[in-house]
């Protein structure tokens, strides 16, 4: 193995001599190399997509949601215990109110769907108090005529902190009748920055102030549910459902916001399987360079024959030469793909200042830029899967150098 890894390396040297085999090495190799950084820096911003996924949008949404089959909740306290010392894989509850109602400021009206939250309980069970900006969750308070309104409505109504707002809220009435909505003005307390369509129709007040508005006393909606494991929290919340007293209902994130994380896997799935098939296409220019390599050293070989050289040290010299050629271009296009994995956000950055414009639209995307979050287990993935094809690659043009025959050979020249 080791004369023939010598031999090889040998070889590799002396390929100048023919131009055509020094171009099409140096072509298999970078192409290797593009491949392998293309699917490194891809792999790593489906990562980074993940990674905000879940610090994001499943940090501030609940991870499910109880409530009773018809009407609202009344026993919630009791409910909130038997969570708590029934159902160890629930980690927090908190419950809430929810309504739809219109937020109007002067001539401008903007549904909304507003959630009534505890302010001290919702600190315990998300991180949407972080995201309210300039610190004023912390004099979020009952009583107080308060309202925290989502950036992209308090955009679209051009409204800012301070600023008050009226929330029409409707009325339920009678058959072939209509009632005016109920009015309330309230201040805006703060903004609530969240990128995407969550910022865009989302309104918070005080719990006991929802209460209040919808006449409901001490009721609510439903509670709030958080679990150990987010990713199974459909089994974990139905399981604890089942286990109540009484009939809920339930629903969990992945209702609501599942098919980013299954947008994301499938699109993880298809990069796997486009990396088998661009690393393979760049791994195959090798049986190029070796089949035209074997013709420029038919010489060589004879003469390693007729001094001994068995079809086995052969087949090694020329399989070592592809491999040798895949691991340049696979070492390349880690290095390359690492590093520019690295600085993505910040080259996406430079590249929408050339543009003028963001390649990723808040109202649109949870998020506002490019995320990338580089996973070793994906380099080392790719960096095997391409020495495995550059060895695939190298079996055939090794096999045809072993027929070569000395004798035929030695005597044309």
């Amino acid at each position: 193995m080791i004369l023939s890894l010598f031999t090889a390396i040998r070889f590799r040297r002396g390929r100048r001599k023919s131009g055509m085999v020094s171009l099409i090495s140096i072509v298999s190799t970078f192409s290797i190399a593009i491949g392998i950084a293309a699917l490194i820096i891809g792999l790593s911003a489906m990562n980074g997509f993940e990674r905000e996924l879940h610090n994001r949008v499943l940090s501030v949404v609940p991870h499910g949601q109880l409530y009773p089959e018809i009407g609202n909740l009344d026993n919630w306290r009791d409910i909130q215990q038997e969570l708590k010392d029934n159902s160890p894989n629930i980690v927090s509850s908190a419950p809430f109110v929810s309504f739809t109602g219109l937020v109007e400021n002067g001539s401008k009206l903007g549904a909304v769907e507003v959630q009534g939250v505890d302010p001290v309980q919702e600190q315990q069970i998300s991180a949407l108090p972080n995201y309210v900006l300039n610190d004023k969750w912390s004099s979020f308070k009952a009583d107080q005529q308060q309202i925290i309104l989502g950036s992209g409505l308090a955009k679209s109504l051009a409204v800012s902190e301070g600023d008050w707002v009226s929330l029409l809220i409707p009325v339920s009435s009678e058959p072939n009748q209509l009632k005016s909505p109920r009015r309330v003005r309230l201040q805006v307390q703060g903004i609530l920055e969240l990128s995407g369509s969550l910022s865009n129709n989302i309104a918070l007040v005080p719990l006991s102030d929802a209460q209040n508005l919808l006449d409901m006393g001490d009721s609510v909606t439903g509670l709030m549910i958080n679990v150990n494991n987010l990713y199974q929290a459909n089994q974990i919340i139905g399981l604890a459902a089942l286990n109540l007293n009484e009939n809920m209902t339930f629903n969990s994130w992945e209702n609501s916001f599942g098919f980013m994380y299954r947008d994301i896997q499938m699109i993880r799935q298809i990069m796997y399987l486009a990396m088998i098939v661009v690393i393979g296409v760049a791994c195959f220019n090798i049986v190029s360079t070796l089949v035209i390599a074997v013709k420029d050293k038919q010489r060589d070989i004879a003469i390693l024959k007729t001094l001994g050289a068995t079809n086995r040290l052969i087949r090694h010299i020329f399989i070592w030469y592809g491999v040798i050629s895949g691991l340049i271009g696979s070492i390349i296009g880690v290095i390359l793909g690492v590093l520019m994995s690295w600085q993505l956000s910040n080259i996406m950055k430079g590249v929408e200042s050339l543009m003028g414009h963001k390649i990723l639209n808040s109202n649109i995307y949870f998020i506002d830029f490019l995320p990338s979050e580089i996973h070793f287990l994906d380099v080392l993935i790719v960096f095997v899967t391409a020495m495995l094809l550059s060895l695939i690659a190298s079996y055939y043009p090794a096999r045809r150098a072993c027929k070569i025959d000395p004798a035929r050979i030695l005597n044309s020249f």
